[in-house]
């Protein structure tokens, strides 16, 4: 058929199996590696988990078991089990379940019979056993095609569903399960689900208090007052304040970990603001209001509506389909709990609207200062000499915009070596002059004092918050060697210091450049460690270049277009919320210390450890 024809013969049919595996991305979201906590292998797992949970919440129940081993994942509950003359049907046929039965299943995440049909297709191995009334079944799939399907045979095992898989690496290609990801998941599993006890290679997760529980163990610093903990029927909150920058929420719905918040956590921040101006009679500004809070949200949603399969977004705008409004929901709810508990326990009002205080006045401290900075920057024109932009920027949120990603490099070299490569489209760069300001212990005022400070926070538009980031990654690049690397722990104190939204949501990155350049005149190989290196010397053979990159700018702008192209490396920088920021910057951005001067000595790794690990 020649190019372009438009015939019957381009016409396709495909089974659902097949699209599934043609177009992974519609079911699971990205593939990934497993280095980000979106990854596919962790979307796989949590399908699997999720019909467990409905089990469990539908009064079924009472543990859910996961191991990992590499790359194979089981995972057993102890539910009613799948129906036994249904087991194949259940995990293989698309648009098949018992979730479109609003009395079996009322409030339940999965509701379009797609989550455990799309591992089945989408894992090299998958393995199925169902347990009903001492009776069993069990099916095997590859890629999710039927290999064996074995008849009703007895057994002493308790009911419930046993399910193993391996995701299927011509898929994922490389990957490995992080456990922190998945111990994440599971506490979050256990805090939304009191009574529910979960094990992760033997290591058990279990909670009492819920949501109240989720944000002791999450909090990030210090807190103003005890955590405020409410309950309704289909909505829990747990509130507090610290004494960090930026808003920090926890959301869910039926159980599902919206990571980009929905309708419920508009309506949650809108209620809190409106609550507050009630309770004390004053028109506080929301964002006083909202500085420094931590808070966790979860509702239940009848039939909910997600933005995406990968349901990190709540789209519905009503409780269900002939309920209230999601948003008139939590108001009432607010208005009514929050404004009884802050009438019962005086000393919290007093304490919050100390707080709200507090963030008024620096906030007014502070309008002064910006207004300053931004006439200095516009006069001498810092903006525009410092950022090379792009096309696209996140906050229009079209495809493109979530490919929008800002390079940090230091110095001119390697931002024009950058600048030459980079995708115009997506791609933009911001150079540095410099080493930063170490921002440890420092007042936002230095944000729009300092030049670099004030540039880059106006380049990402964070002044007033996440809503209008420009950029769906920020990437530091710098330069393999000691200055590159205190440049890079430089920034990441800024980011943790003043918005640590940012890390938080999963927006920076550090980019991983290669260290050698290891060539014949047939080929090129660039290795990004010491092992690398020698395992490309030993492939390659005589005649052997060894070039060791030391700056960006040492690469040419040809090589560059390796970097930071479609096998660009990029680790995610995440943050453990069992740290205290505060904490962690004083104990590595502080004075020096004898603790930070005993932990280098004990993890101090000479070259030869390096290249042996």
């Amino acid at each position: 058929m020649a190019k372009g024809d438009y015939t019957e013969k381009s016409i396709k049919s495909l089974s659902p199996r097949e699209h599934i595996r043609l177009r992974p991305g519609m079911y699971i979201g990205k593939l990934g590696d497993g280095s980000a906590p979106d990854d596919g292998i962790y979307v796989l797992l949590k399908e699997i988990i999720d019909n467990s949970i409905d089990e469990h919440s539908s009064g079924y129940g009472k543990r859910i078991d996961v191991t990992i081993d590499g790359e194979d994942v089981t995972v057993r509950d102890f539910g009613r089990g799948i129906p036994l003359g249904k087991v194949v049907d259940a995990v293989s046929k698309m648009n098949t379940g018992a979730k479109y039965d609003s009395e079996t299943f009322q409030k339940s995440v999965g509701l379009n019979g797609v989550g455990t049909k799309a591992v089945n297709a989408l894992s090299d191995s998958f393995r199925v056993e169902a347990f009903r009334e001492g009776k069993a079944k069990t099916a095997t799939f590859s890629t999710g095609e039927l290999e064996k399907e074995s008849r009703q045979t007895r057994t002493k095992e308790k009911n419930g569903t046993f399910v193993s898989f391996k995701p299927d690496k011509a898929i994922f290609k490389r990957f490995k399960y992080n456990l922190d990801y998945v111990e994440t998941m599971l506490w979050n599993y256990a805090y939304l689900n009191t009574g529910l006890t979960l094990s992760l290679n033997g290591r058990l997760f279990k909670s009492e208090n819920g949501l109240k529980d989720l944000l002791e163990n999450n909090l990030s610093g210090d807190i103003l007052y005890p955590i405020i903990h409410l309950k309704g029927d289909d909505i829990e909150v747990a509130i507090t304040h610290g004494t960090h920058y930026g808003e920090e929420y926890f959301s869910f719905v039926n159980g599902q970990h919206t990571t980009m918040g929905g309708t419920h956590q508009s309506a949650f921040r809108e209620a809190i603001v409106k609550t507050v101006r009630e309770f004390y009679k004053k028109d506080y500004d929301a964002s006083d209001v909202r500085t420094s809070i931590v808070s966790s949200l979860s509702i239940r949603v009848q039939e909910p509506v997600f933005e995406s399969q990968t349901k990190t977004k709540l789209g519905s705008q009503n409780i269900g389909p002939k309920g209230p409004s999601v948003r008139n929901s939590v108001n009432n709810f607010i208005k009514k709990e929050l404004d009884d508990y802050l009438h019962r326990y005086p000393e919290t009002a007093k304490a919050l609207q100390q707080k709200i205080a507090q963030s008024e006045k620096e906030r007014k401290e502070l309008s002064g200062i910006r207004k300053l900075a931004r006439e200095k920057a516009k006069k001498v024109n810092l903006h525009n000499k410092k950022l090379r932009d792009c096309r696209a920027h996140f906050n229009t949120r079209n495809k493109q915009a979530e490919e929008s990603t800002l390079f940090i490099v230091e110095g001119d070299s390697a931002g024009g070596s950058i600048t030459k490569t980079r995708d115009v489209n997506t791609q933009a760069v911001f150079s540095l002059k410099g080493k930063p300001l170490n921002a440890f212990g420092l007042s936002k005022k230095i944000v729009y004092q300092n030049d670099e400070f004030n540039c880059l926070q106006s380049a990402l538009d964070i002044e007033d918050g996440l809503d209008t980031l420009r950029y769906n990654k920020v990437v530091i690049a710098t330069d393999a060697d000691v200055d590159g690397m205190h440049i890079r722990l430089l920034l990441l104190t800024f980011f943790l210091q003043f918005f640590p939204d940012l890390i938080r949501q999963g927006h920076l990155y550090i980019l991983q450049t290669p260290l050698f350049r290891v060539r014949t005149k047939q080929k090129t190989v660039y290795c990004y460690s010491e092992l690398e290196k020698e395992k490309a010397v030993d492939a390659l053979g005589r005649g052997v270049e060894i070039t060791r990159f030391k700056g960006l700018g040492e690469a040419s702008p040809d090589e560059f277009a390796t970097f930071i192209g479609k096998d660009i490396k990029l680790d995610p920088v995440t943050m453990n919320h069992l740290h205290n920021i505060d904490e962690l910057l004083a104990f590595y951005m502080g004075k020096n210390t004898p603790d930070r001067q005993e932990f280098i000595i004990e993890n101090l790794q000479v070259e030869k450890d390096l290249v042996e690990a």
